[in-house]
């Protein structure tokens, strides 16, 4: 396959590798460090939307596929070596790494004492445990995270934008059918039966209301940090409960257009008419 004229002019490494760093595109942090080949790089450009590959696993990923946590590609640059890869994100949830925490970099080196010691100076937002839906521990490699849900490299010619997020997820609920229970959540949740998957709806609802009254006491002009967080957290609520929601429609073989459809017809109509129609 013919790269395009902007892919040849990174210099990838003798694994056909770049390392790509994330950085924050508000406050300029960075977040974390993966690496792109010329196929992710390219899936980056046209979703706008992070795209890594796994050294591990041998695959893409796309980030935040298993935890939520997805970045939006606001920039992305090339230093004077073409050798190392900038993106400037939008971090969902405001959590890059898979600890739990806003960025992988949360360990300073402390020259105070008579010897550098690396100390932990950013809290945990959020319990990985509650990230990955697992009871297991997360795993230390990050690059673990796409062990639920990864694009096949085959694909990356396609035209992928925001508008596609729901097909691609029906792609990989369908697939997950097919996967081993130990294998990805979603494929754990199929094992587990109608019963879970609906008891999952049920829990992430909870949890979004309850993320939506805790937003609706933060002040802004007191505190925009509290604010910033609620805010982050009921948006990942919200996304647990479509995400699990779809799930359940995947069980019935019923895929998310269905249900656009459905939303496109109500367009026009009165609420309260339509109500009463049914």
């Amino acid at each position: 396959m013919t790269l395009p004229a902007w892919l040849t002019a990174i210099t990838f490494n003798a694994d056909g590798l770049i390392p790509a760093i994330a950085q924050d595109h508000k406050s300029g942090r960075i977040l974390m460090m993966a690496w792109m080949n010329a196929d992710a790089l390219q899936l980056t450009a046209q979703t706008q939307t992070a795209v890594y590959f796994s050294r591990s696993r041998g695959k893409l990923w796309h980030k935040g596929e298993s935890s939520g946590h997805t970045q939006t590609v606001h920039d992305i640059r090339l230093d004077c070596d073409a050798d190392v890869i900038v993106l400037s994100v939008t971090q969902a949830g405001g959590i890059a790494c898979h600890t739990g925490r806003e960025s992988c970099f949360y360990q300073r080196l402390d020259l105070t004492g008579p010897t550098p010691e690396w100390q932990t100076v950013d809290k945990v937002l959020k319990d990985p445990a509650d990230i990955y839906h697992s009871d297991k521990s997360a795993s230390t490699n990050a690059e673990n995270e796409n062990a639920s849900a990864t694009i096949d490299s085959n694909n990356t010619q396609a035209q992928v934008d925001k508008g596609s997020v729901l097909q691609r997820l029906d792609q990989v609920l369908a697939e997950r059918k097919q996967a081993d229970a130990d294998s990805s959540y979603v494929a754990s949740l199929y094992a587990k039966g109608l019963n879970k998957i609906l008891e999952k709806v049920g829990e992430e609802s909870t949890e979004s209301i309850i993320a939506a009254k805790d937003f609706a006491h933060c002040d802004e002009n007191k505190d925009k940090a509290a604010f910033e967080a609620a805010r982050h957290e009921l948006i990942y609520e919200v996304a647990d409960v479509w995400f699990h929601t779809l799930v359940g429609l995947a069980w019935f073989d019923i895929e998310s257009d269905a249900v656009l459809n459905e939303l496109g017809r109500r367009f026009g109509l009165s609420g309260i008419d339509e109500k009463a129609a049914r």
